[in-house]
């Protein structure tokens, strides 16, 4: 009798997984996938797209995050939409994605971005990611190791863009988190694109990271050139924040951005939770903010 129960329970199982994909297979049939250039925002920004990928634009970029990866709706919320590798079963677990984004926090600065120190930083930002771990399991999230750089960050100063991936464990998941971000820095923000994957996924992702640099440019009018000192508004931190994760300095913790791998069946981090004292020590340093025009 326990084994007729146990198959049954087996089978039952097996066939809500089973309904389950073919639901989300069917919505990904459904969205509409563009390819060549596309604009991001009220003309802020162009995406260029070699063949290699397509984009989702904000509403079926959250039907994916939401209705085929099995995310809570605010993973998709203030996102410019989405880059998908072509030729990709997103279904399987090599599927892996590029979520949009944009913070308006001020023009960054890139003066320090010579003179940072970046097997310092990194020390820094472990040492305040495991003091703030107490924190985060009072608060239901799991605990924090960020292992070490999986890409230095990397600064093209002419482009003014910017690169690198963390290896980072949550919890006690043997399976490390791939963290790989892209910066492009603008007028009155930044660009924010983060690429959801697993670790294993770092070498595709890297071999795709100066593609993806080169297919994001800000509109004329919103160019990192186009600043105008005294008028625009200038961010509380420079490069170094960036990096830390300050796109959401002046509230005193990140945007976090939920996001699920199909794959493992689990939901994962792409940022973390503030890193108070580490953010403190950098905007400590010195930067003003001007007067944003209208």
């Amino acid at each position: 009798m326990g084994r007729l129960l146990a198959v049954a329970a087996a089978a039952a199982l097996f066939l809500v997984s089973y309904r389950a994909q073919a639901d989300e297979r069917q919505v990904l049939d459904s969205l509409h996938f563009q390819n060549g250039t596309v604009g991001l925002g009220s003309n802020l920004a162009r995406l260029a797209l070699t063949p290699n990928f397509q984009y989702l634009d904000p509403a079926d970029a959250k039907r994916f995050l939401v209705e085929v990866w099995r995310n809570p709706p605010s993973s998709a919320e203030g996102t410019l939409g989405a880059i998908v590798p072509a030729n990709v079963d997103m279904l399987g677990g090599e599927g892996w994605i590029i979520v949009i984004s944009y913070d308006d926090s001020g023009h960054v600065s890139d003066d320090d971005a010579n003179s940072i120190d970046y097997a310092e930083l990194l020390k820094d930002m472990q040492d305040a990611t495991r003091a703030e771990n107490d924190e985060r399991k009072q608060r239901g999230f799991d605990t924090i190791t960020v292992v070490g750089w999986a890409e230095p960050p990397r600064y093209d100063p002419a482009a003014h863009k910017m690169y690198w991936a963390k290896d980072i464990i949550f919890g006690s998941h043997a399976e490390h988190t791939l963290n790989y971000n892209i910066r492009i820095l603008g007028r009155r923000g930044v660009l924010v694109l983060n690429a959801v994957a697993a670790m294993h996924q770092l070498p595709a992702v890297r071999s795709e990271t100066q593609n993806v640099l080169a297919a994001v440019n800000f509109s004329e009018g919103h160019r990192y050139t186009d600043y105008l000192p005294g008028k625009d508004k200038a961010a509380a931190y420079g490069v170094a924040g960036l990096i830390v994760g300050a796109t959401a300095a002046k509230a005193g913790f990140f945007k976090v951005i939920w996001v699920g791998l199909l794959a493992f069946k689990k939901v994962i981090i792409a940022g973390f939770i503030a890193l108070g004292g580490l953010m403190k020590k950098l905007l400590g340093k010195g930067s003003t903010t001007e007067t944003e025009t209208a």
